[in-house]
């Protein structure tokens, strides 16, 4: 059976978890697109799987089957690649992402873009990021936009969202997790940092920076040096940038 009409329920209800955090949430559940993205799924998160009319021709994969238009329909991308598969959200506890004796941390404040949230939670894989807090007023996770972005990282980073930034840094004080905070007005280059003990960076907002408070809050203020008449660098940028040299220090030991 193929489905060939946008005006299925369940291609409704796709529509509505592709377009509404809320929908997603109520549901617990999101949506991932492309080939490479669905291999790299956990098997015990996978609920369902869509595929195109053309896409199962030559791919053979087992899914509910949505015509062309209506896969190009339901899906985020202008070219889609035809599979669509609905996935559990995570539900990472605190504890679990804080955990460890020798912590490094991301912890984002107002975060709006879904291109740099996504491509931070890629970035922290790749530098081996024990845990990465979000605040709540941060861009959603599980918007499309972010899940292509961390081009499969979703599924292995551990992550949540945080109530209260300020009190969890003072928190981290208290257990000797050092924070430093990304300013134009640090003190030191990000190189001269020393990052070998538990850790975390505090990344601010792309048009506004990290908040006065926070940026009282932390250990230690640091910028990056930069050429030319360039003033600051996008979030994720920034973010990647610290989280690689913390891993270059610590491979050194």
């Amino acid at each position: 059976m193929i489905i060939t009409s946008t005006a299925n329920a369940l291609v409704k209800q796709l529509v509505q978890y592709k377009k509404k955090k809320k929908e997603r949430d109520k549901a617990g559940l999101y949506l991932v697109e492309g080939k490479r993205m669905y291999e790299e799924i956990p098997p015990e998160d996978l609920l369902k799987t869509y595929v195109s009319e053309s896409f199962y021709k030559k791919e053979k994969i087992a899914g509910t089957v949505l015509s062309d238009e209506v896969f190009h329909y339901v899906s985020d991308t202008k070219t889609p690649q035809g599979i669509l598969c609905l996935v559990k959200q995570k539900k990472h506890k605190k504890e679990e992402v804080l955990k460890g004796e020798k912590k490094l941390l991301l912890l984002l404040e107002n975060i709006q873009d879904p291109g740099n949230l996504g491509t931070i939670i890629r970035s922290a894989e790749a530098a081996g990021v024990s845990g990465v807090v979000i605040s709540k007023e941060s861009a959603d996770i599980y918007n499309p936009k972010v899940i292509r972005s961390t081009m499969g990282s979703i599924f292995r980073v551990p992550f949540y969202y945080e109530e209260d930034m300020l009190a969890l840094v003072r928190e981290l004080k208290k257990e000797q997790v050092k924070t430093f905070a990304a300013h134009l007005e640090g003190s030191k280059n990000h190189e001269q940092g020393n990052y070998l003990g538990s850790c975390g960076f505090l990344i601010g907002n792309e048009g506004n920076g990290l908040s006065a408070n926070l940026t009282k809050e932390a250990d230690e203020l640091i910028k990056i040096p930069m050429a030319g008449a360039v003033e600051s660098l996008n979030a994720a940028i920034s973010a990647t940038l610290l989280i690689f040299e913390a891993a270059r220090q610590r491979r050194q030991l």
